[in-house]
């Protein structure tokens, strides 16, 4: 059935209110701050505030050395917003390097290296910018129920992003799809500005709502049990048709294993103290049978791509050796200025801005120091979630299959950049900050703690 635009924008806007008016008939203890990540991670999933302004410029990428005036307001708005909260709550910079030493010596390095960068002034702007990523956490966190507000927080997200991106793709093509300036292909993005973006925004909803699926089979009530399924299968269905107009490989195959993972470490015979092994075995296992079986070309050709992943070979190639200094690196966020990108986009017709590897990027801007610094990280969240897989099984497999879907989607997309989508779920998996510290308002913490029950839809 095909509806007139209007309409069908129109319908989307009751479809949105009516999901934010039975959320908010729900009894829940979460504060009104929650508002603040969630505004900036509306912004950040799909397009910035300036483009929202003028729509009718279309699907527009800015060069790199690009910026609003009026973005970077609401960034610096929203950084202070949450900075406000977490001040109110009591969070203090000591703890929180305590409990994530490795995030802390990246955001220290990162300043650091702004010294040596060719453009020090955007890259300390941008340095700024990603200082909201962990406020943002935080303020979600140190909410007086941290479990319920991360769930809340991914469906505030999902109930404007999702159906207004079906109904820009559906309806308003001239908003929601695009076509390659060099090739003339149309994609889809949605309320993104590229199809990669749209799916990475369905990887990470998609692995949500099917968490959010085994958690509304353990409700007791019947009637708030059935309303919470349907709910996450609507989810589910939508999200999985908007992944199919992204046409994005990567982020169909990192979702898949994300939900995998949460799956496979619920399962009854697998030891959760020791499911590091396990993935060390799994790793081992596919590194010994894929020279025979050829299971990397077989994956990569069944999405239908082929071995260069759409060109991204030859622009990790170029690149590297454009790299001058593989320890420090070109500055923070810094490789994609001056010089360098013009010889790229001399070299290449389709004008790349980022590497499309995010491990490659980091090399660029960073060194090996930077390098180090994301594995540390890595490495540090998983030995964090793992022990939380004993004290906190069911957000903690959340977690898990998060982690491991961003790190392989990391392989052919730069996904810590800047403000990115990505940056912040990475921290809101990665940060640990212990609530009992928390000092909540008298207005919060003198009510009575009530049970969180769904209503119907």
């Amino acid at each position: 059935m095909h509806l007139p635009p209007v309409v069908a924008l129109w319908i989307t806007f009751g479809f949105i209110y009516f999901l934010y008016r039975r959320e908010s008939r729900q009894t829940t203890k979460v504060s009104r701050a929650l508002w603040v990540p969630v505004i900036w991670l509306l912004i950040t999933g799909s397009r910035p505030f300036s483009a929202w302004l003028d729509l009718s410029r279309g699907v527009v990428i800015a060069s790199p050395e690009d910026g609003s005036p009026l973005d970077a307001a609401v960034f610096f708005g929203l950084l202070l917003a949450g900075y406000s909260v977490l001040q109110k709550r009591g969070v203090n910079l000591s703890t929180f390097i305590r409990n994530n030493r490795w995030l802390f010596a990246f955001f220290i390095y990162a300043l650091i290296s702004i010294i040596w960068s060719d453009s020090p002034f955007i890259a300390f702007k941008r340095w700024i910018k990603i200082l909201g990523h962990p406020i943002m956490v935080l303020v979600v966190l140190t909410d007086p129920d941290p479990i319920d507000a991360v769930k809340r927080l991914f469906k505030r997200i999902a109930y404007v992003l999702i159906p207004l991106s079906i109904c820009f793709v559906k309806y308003f093509p001239q908003f929601g799809r695009g076509f390659d300036i060099w090739t003339g292909e149309g994609f889809s993005c949605g309320v993104a500005t590229t199809k990669n973006e749209l799916g990475c925004l369905c990887l990470i909803l998609g692995i949500f709502f099917f968490w959010n699926t085994l958690q509304a089979l353990k409700i007791e009530n019947r009637k708030a049990r059935r309303n919470e399924l349907i709910l996450s299968g609507v989810f589910l269905a939508l999200n999985g048709w908007l992944l199919s107009q992204a046409s994005s490989a990567t982020s169909l195959i990192t979702m898949l294993l994300g939900i995998a993972v949460i799956w496979v470490v619920g399962l009854p015979f697998i030891d959760r103290r020791y499911f590091g092994w396990y993935l060390i075995a799994a790793v081992a296992i596919f590194g010994a049978l894929d020279p025979i079986f050829g299971i990397y070309e077989h994956v990569v050709k069944g999405v239908g791509r082929n071995l260069t992943l759409t060109d991204r070979t030859a622009v990790w190639e170029a690149v590297l050796k454009l790299q001058n200094d593989p320890i420090f690196g070109a500055g923070f966020e810094s490789f994609w200025l001056g010089k360098r990108l013009d010889t790229l986009w001399a070299q290449f017709a389709f004008h790349p801005i980022q590497a499309h590897n995010g491990y490659i990027e980091m090399y660029l801007n960073l060194g090996w120091i930077g390098i180090t610094l994301l594995v540390g990280q890595f490495v540090g969240t998983f030995m964090k979630v793992q022990r939380d897989l004993v004290r906190r099984f069911q957000f903690a497999r959340f977690r898990m299959g998060i982690l491991l879907a961003l790190i392989f989607y990391n392989y052919t997309e730069a996904a810590f950049a800047s403000v990115s989508f990505v940056w912040t779920i990475f921290f809101l998996i990665a940060v640990d900050y212990p609530t009992r510290l928390v000092q909540l308002p008298r207005s919060i913490a003198r009510q009575p703690v009530r049970k969180l029950v769904p209503r119907a839809l």
